[in-house]
């Protein structure tokens, strides 16, 4: 199934500013930084939230050391 997010206001502020954009993302985890590149998602320029779809969101825990690690301990 393809999930295809669509939104035209920011959940967070209401902004009609939202825009899909595509960004490498660099995070910290554990005290590891780790980058994902090519990642699609919603940011809104007004407030700085950002939203993602189900698969940019498992692109990041694919990438994300501290959820490797909390899978290997179950």
């Amino acid at each position: 199934m393809i999930e295809r997010l669509h939104l035209t206001h920011c959940p967070t502020c209401g902004s009609g500013s939202i825009r899909k954009v595509q960004r490498t993302v660099r995070r910290i985890a554990n005290g590891i930084e780790y980058t994902v590149r090519s990642l699609r998602f919603y940011e809104c320029p007004d407030c700085g939230e950002k939203v993602y779809d189900r698969q940019t969101l498992r692109r990041i825990q694919e990438a994300s050391p501290a959820y490797s690690k909390a899978v290997a301990k179950s």
